[in-house]
């Protein structure tokens, strides 16, 4: 079986082939590179012309064609134009899964500006520490953000909104039809592979988040990656007698199931199913009911979520009343399948293979990608790397690498990597060396070169794919007058695969865990909010050096006790 793996990898990266791999210098470092991907998103969109009446967008009750996306990014983009947005600048987009998140981001590349992806579910201190670091000129918000927004508009002279979806704005603030209104116009302007295309934010462990500079040949080589990765599984297909050679592929109709402002919904869903043509169907907000229904009446082939979603998918009362034929993926990213749910997958959904892919925002999305066969056959992992990485397994101690089959941390350098971390210079150095990505993440590889992610480095929750730092919530409960002590730590969940934990010590203070809860509700975004609160009748244990004994309260402390 791996013989024929390793047999359509080899022809698929050759000379001359698709996916041929050349190294180039990029910033100073060798990073393998796709030889023939295009130079930025902007050559991408403009490729999709071609797609004419298709379905490229649908919600509810609209549909939007490629056509139609084409003459509202045209208008959108010359608005901007207009009004002094180009080349360098910064727009920020904050809103529900709607059409206009693309729409607009679409328009914002056209023009050589970068998308700053703003958290829909931030806070008014959480929204302006991004815009004052960011500095985008403008932000698309929907009428929720709009609020949020107006709260702290007042300190922010350099930016103005563009609303969307909104009852009512103010005179004078634009809004999304004046847009549409707009006569389109051609523009030449020209767009670098190593331009920033989006500043997506993610949390650090000093409790702010650092907005990490995603490059078009970032954005490219993740598209690139993906496009190899399905033509591995039909290559592989073909081999095997499954699959006609030069059967054309399906025309792919993905079910949007994660925020935009994440790369596994926008650099892995939406660009990879736009270069192909496809469809994709967003919702308000995640239901597996809802899903189920938008899966029959869409045809949709790919459902890819955080692993929840595909556990509530197939355990639904109404799935096996849904016409799911369709399907012909469905998995995750955000957080490891577990093994069982990947047995699942395959029993339940009988035209549908499991898949799924490890990434993260500093890798514009994926490193591996595994599927299939290959993914039944050893659940535990999330695949090799893809091509345009290089990979090893580095002893955190010494930074020397281990032989496989050992545990280490693992680095990764290839054209996905981005540039940095906007305004920090010193946290780009420590997490990028020479190119090498250090991604926090213990892992060992085995004989066939696939990963294994055994552990994490970094201190952090992983609540149903959404990154939370520690440090960040310990911060928003350090900011109540009445905790003396504090650690955050992950608690396992069933449904999520972890909580957020807190153990708090508030010597002769009085503050109860509701008190608590509101405080941190009013600083940090409510899925960060700890669900689970210990008050401790004495200091927090801590080691020699003065750290708390996280791990030492994880195993002592009981849900039960909790409150």
């Amino acid at each position: 079986m791996y013989k024929e793996y390793k047999e359509a990898w080899a022809e698929l990266i050759s000379a001359g082939a698709d996916f041929e791999i050349e190294k180039i210098d990029v910033r100073g470092a060798p990073i393998n590179t796709y030889k023939n991907a295009l130079p930025t998103l902007k050559h991408m969109w403009e490729q999709t012309r071609q797609f004419g009446d298709r379905d490229y967008l649908v919600y509810q009750d609209e549909r939007i064609s490629y056509n139609d996306a084409h003459k509202i990014v045209d208008s959108v983009a010359t608005w901007l134009l207009h009004n002094e947005v180009s080349h360098g600048d910064r727009v920020a987009i904050a809103m529900r899964n709607y059409p206009e998140w693309l729409l607009s981001y679409w328009a914002t590349l056209s023009v050589g500006a970068s998308v700053v992806g703003m958290n829909a579910w931030w806070t008014e201190p959480e929204m302006l520490y991004a815009i004052e670091d960011s500095k985008p000129k403008f932000i698309f918000v929907d009428q929720e953000r709009l609020n949020v927004f107006s709260g702290i508009s007042a300190e922010l002279s350099f930016i103005k909104p563009i609303t969307v979806r909104t009852a009512s704005a103010d005179s004078g603030i634009a809004n999304w039809n004046e847009l549409l209104d707009t006569a389109p116009e051609a523009n030449d302007i020209e767009v670098q592979p190593d331009d920033d295309a989006c500043i997506f934010y993610t949390s650090g462990t000093t409790g702010r988040p650092k907005g990490a500079q995603l490059t078009h040949r970032g954005c490219i080589s993740n598209i690139w990656s993906m496009m190899f990765s399905a033509s591995l599984q039909r290559l592989i297909g073909e081999k095997k007698g499954l699959l006609e050679p030069g059967t054309d592929p399906i025309i792919p109709s993905a079910l949007v199931t994660t925020p935009l402002f994440h790369v596994t919904a926008n650099n892995c869903a939406a660009h990879a199913t736009t270069i192909a043509g496809g469809r994709l169907t967003h919702m308000y907000k995640w239901d597996a009911g809802e899903a189920l229904k938008i899966v029959e009446a869409e045809k949709i082939t790919s459902l890819s979520g955080v692993p929840v979603m595909a556990r509530e998918i197939i355990t639904h009362p109404d799935f096996d009343k849904t016409d799911t034929s369709s399907l012909m993926t469905v998995g995750g990213g955000g957080a490891q399948l577990q093994p069982d749910l990947v047995t699942k997958i395959e029993e339940r959904v009988t035209t549908a293979r499991p898949s799924t892919g490890y990434g993260m925002t500093e890798t514009c999305g994926i490193i591996t990608s595994i599927g299939g066969d290959y993914f039944i056959d050893k659940p535990e992992s999330c695949g090799p790397a893809t091509p345009a990485y290089e990979v090893k397994i580095v002893d955190p101690s010494s930074t020397e690498t281990l032989p496989k089959g050992e545990t280490g941390e693992l680095w990764v350098r290839g054209g996905h990597v981005i540039k940095g971390y906007l305004n920090r210079p010193e946290a780009t150095e420590e997490t990028i060396v020479d190119g090498w990505l250090r991604t926090g993440d213990m892992a060992k590889m085995d004989e066939d070169d696939f990963i294994y992610i055994v552990d994490r480095i970094k201190d952090m929750v992983l609540r149903g794919g959404e990154n939370i730092y520690c440090a960040e919530v310990e911060s928003a409960i350090f900011d109540h007058p009445a905790v003396s002590e504090c650690t955050v730590f992950g608690v396992p969940d069933d449904r999520l695969g972890e909580e957020v934990g807190a153990a708090v010590f508030v010597g002769n203070n009085k503050l109860d865990a509701t008190e608590l809860r509101e405080h941190c509700r009013n600083l940090i975004a409510s899925f960060k909010v700890p669900k689970y609160v210990w008050f401790m009748d004495e200091p927090l244990p801590r080691n020699a050096s003065g750290k708390f004994l996280k791990r030492e309260l994880r195993e002592k402390l009981s849900i039960n006790d909790s409150v």
